[in-house]
């Protein structure tokens, strides 16, 4: 004989307890099952919460053949749409949607029948889902994945780049929804790797912590310009390390505040202040000046030499304050960004052309803070402007 099986309730107050932000172990204790059940519940979700465990309200969302009847009588009586909306006790505009929906001939005009039967057809399950029905768009879809573009990038950039083509639209709940969740299947579940986490589930991000101590002569954020906050003027950077195995190796990464441009330090030997020092002033000397204004920084040993770095660059540096990466936002994000060094490995080995490589592919994605275009892009608009730029300066090779 069989177990019995678990009951709805059960599985809707597990759901309960992970939305209110407990860990899958504790929700599952909660509700009288084992870690391994509620580990299957949530991996076969995808981390993402079935629309049927949500603690909806005890009206549908949906309209009622009774109101649909009521909408035809009212609006055959000629009342607004307004008017209808608050009889029925509906917002206006899921009347107008009904009433567009639910009109096939301008002749006849809304029938309710007809629309009961348009909502059941709508209504019916499994459906196809959107990027298995619509090849072009999943394709689409899959290949800026493989460039490493984010749901949402991919999203709004289709607005841009597919602006009179209305089949190629695609939320970014979508595309989630069809890498995380099992049934859906319309993107490769390894496809999750080209996600910037690369995890197969969703969770939450955790917060890094650091850091150390202060330099003597250091100049702190809090008495960085104003100007550097409203990013409307270019040549404003942040930079950091990002660490291999042991903290035995690094690379070096800037990042401009206004356009989120990315420049990447080769470290082949060791991140001790003179090569730092020496890489910095090698990367930021093929700038032109309007663009080599302030860095800031935070306080790690390898920015010993600031006092060198400023006068070789003609920057003023400013360091965080401690264990604050917060204020070093732009920086702390484009870090995150960097899938293609993986932790706890050798970073000293990776060729100066493959760091270009990256940066280049980091310098083409749209970005949501920026219209959507890519920060090269943007670059390019503020370069081109006289007023942040003077004719005759260019962008050193």
């Amino acid at each position: 004989m069989g177990r019995p099986a678990i009951s709805v309730e059960v599985q809707r107050s597990f759901w309960s307890w992970i939305r209110r932000g407990e860990i899958i172990d504790v929700a599952a204790a909660a509700v009288g099952v084992s870690k391994t059940v509620g580990w299957r519940w949530f991996r076969e979700a995808g981390g993402v919460m079935p629309p049927q465990w949500c603690e909806c309200s005890t009206r549908s969302a949906r309209l009622s053949f009774a109101e649909r009847e009521e909408i035809a009588c009212r609006q055959a009586a000629d009342e607004g749409v307004r008017a209808i909306a608050r009889a029925i006790g509906r917002s206006p505009s899921t009347v107008s949607r009904e009433l567009a929906r639910g009109t096939r001939r301008p002749k006849t005009g809304y029938r309710a029948t007809v629309a009961q039967a348009l909502a059941d057809e709508r209504s019916r399950r499994p459906k196809v889902a959107l990027l298995r029905r619509n090849t072009r768009l999943g394709t689409h879809v899959e290949r800026q994945l493989l460039l490493k573009h984010s749901p949402e990038q991919i999203s709004r950039r289709l607005l841009i780049d597919f602006p009179d083509d209305p089949e190629m639209r695609v939320s970014r709940e979508t595309i989630y929804q069809s890498l995380y969740v099992q049934g859906r299947g319309a993107l490769k579940r390894e496809l999750t790797h080209c996600l910037r986490t690369g995890r197969a589930l969703r969770k939450p991000r955790r917060k890094a912590d650091e850091r150390r101590s202060r330099h003597a002569g250091a100049v702190s954020i809090r008495d960085r310009p104003v100007e550097v906050e409203d990013r409307a003027v270019p040549g404003h950077w942040e930079g950091d390390l990002i660490t291999g195995a042991g903290n035995g190796s690094a690379i070096g990464t800037l990042v401009e505040r206004a356009t989120g441009f990315v420049m990447l330090l080769h470290l082949p030997h060791t991140h001790k202040a003179l090569d730092v020092q020496e890489a910095m002033t090698a990367t930021m000397t093929r700038l032109p000046r309007t663009l080599r204004r302030t860095l800031t920084w935070d306080q790690g040993q390898e920015m010993a030499n600031h006092v060198q770095i400023a006068a070789a660059t003609d920057m003023d540096i400013y360091f965080c304050d401690p264990h604050s990466p917060w204020q070093r936002g732009t920086n702390e994000n484009t870090n995150g960004l960097l899938r293609h060094f993986p932790k706890f490995t050798d970073l000293s080995g990776y060729h100066p052309d493959y760091l270009e490589f990256v940066a280049a592919e980091l310098n083409n994605r749209p970005r949501k803070r920026l219209d959507w275009r890519s920060p090269a892009e943007a670059l390019k608009q503020l370069l081109s402007d006289p007023e942040i730029n003077p004719p005759g300066v260019a962008l050193a090779s």
